[in-house]
């Protein structure tokens, strides 16, 4: 019986994790659909914004980086987990506004045009579709 209790409370605890993490993601931002289609011009210029701009925290190859004494390390993108939403309108809405509060990531709509944005957004699915 203890075994079952156990296999019962990992099984809760691994659904209430899950819940967490999707409660994390933004319902509005992921009605988004995205504008810009995966065209190899979208994706060569989204890789050039990604280069420019996100390789330095995310790794070239878009596996994570290492962090630093005042940041917490940039996530992997090209894993299946996505913790603030996995839809392209969730990952434009990242990077145009960051993750408040604390803005790990930080907001990049002031630098980068909507129509960049997107290229990016394609460009990062494609890494996750490399791996």
């Amino acid at each position: 019986m203890t075994a079952f209790r156990f296999a019962v409370t990992m099984a809760a605890g691994v659904l209430a994790m899950a819940s967490v993490v999707a409660a994390q993601g933004n319902p509005e931002a992921a009605k988004v659909k995205n504008p810009v289609a995966a065209t190899p011009e979208s994706l060569a210029a989204g890789k050039q914004l990604y280069t420019r701009y996100c390789a330095v925290c995310h790794g070239t190859s878009g596996r994570g980086g290492s962090g630093s004494d005042i940041s917490a390390p940039a996530p992997d993108l090209t894993d299946a987990e996505w913790k603030h939403g996995s839809t392209d309108g969730e990952i434009f809405d990242v990077i145009k506004n960051g993750v408040p509060p604390d803005l790990n990531m930080e907001p990049w709509g002031d630098r980068i045009k909507d129509a960049d944005i997107w290229n990016v957004v394609n460009y990062v699915r494609s890494l996750q579709v490399a791996k």
